[in-house]
């Protein structure tokens, strides 16, 4: 298994791992797939300042992570939104923990202390997975989404990435680090 940043080429890969979550699911509050050019802008887009990055195995792109924005305001820039999407064939074998372990250390490098995942509730794999990373449950947005005939719940679970300074420094672009 390879983990590393995501190239544009990876996109009708990464489209497709993502595509039966929004067809089938809550699991995202999307209601359409992306057009193959609208998802190569989102990865171009938050690849200006945060990783994306792919699990590859054979050839074969198994899963994504990436990290976005929290918050617009300029006091949240310190933190960030994760998400983590794994194909069928390659859950149970540990890639989400080996994106996310590479996502977060990409993270504390930048300079961010803080990681958000906002999770459709119930999840108790995509739950499972965060707190086995070391998220802690911090609330609930009760019936906060509507899909597929029925309101739906978000859990928010948090990750300290790295110990809170006074003072903190501005974080660097991911592609200072590549």
């Amino acid at each position: 298994m390879t983990i590393r940043f995501a190239k544009l080429t990876d996109t009708p890969a990464i489209l497709a791992i993502y595509a039966p979550y929004v067809n089938n699911s809550a699991i995202t509050f999307e209601y359409v797939v992306p057009t193959l050019s609208d998802f190569s802008e989102r990865i171009q887009i938050i690849q200006e300042q945060f990783p994306y990055l792919v699990a590859e195995s054979d050839g074969r792109v198994l899963g994504y992570a990436y990290a976005s924005r929290h918050r617009d305001r300029m006091a949240y820039q310190w933190a960030v939104e994760t998400s983590v999407y794994v194909h069928p064939d390659g859950q149970r074998q540990g890639i989400a923990r080996q994106l996310y372990t590479t996502l977060f250390d990409l993270l504390r490098r930048q300079g961010y202390y803080n990681a958000y995942a906002g999770i459709t509730a119930p999840n108790q794999k995509s739950e499972a997975l965060h707190q086995a990373m070391g998220f802690e449950p911090i609330g609930i947005y009760p019936n906060v989404g509507y899909k597929l005939g029925a309101w739906h719940d978000v859990a928010w679970f948090k990750l300290t990435l790295q110990p809170h300074q006074v003072n903190p420094t501005r974080p660097i672009p991911i592609t200072r680090l590549i």
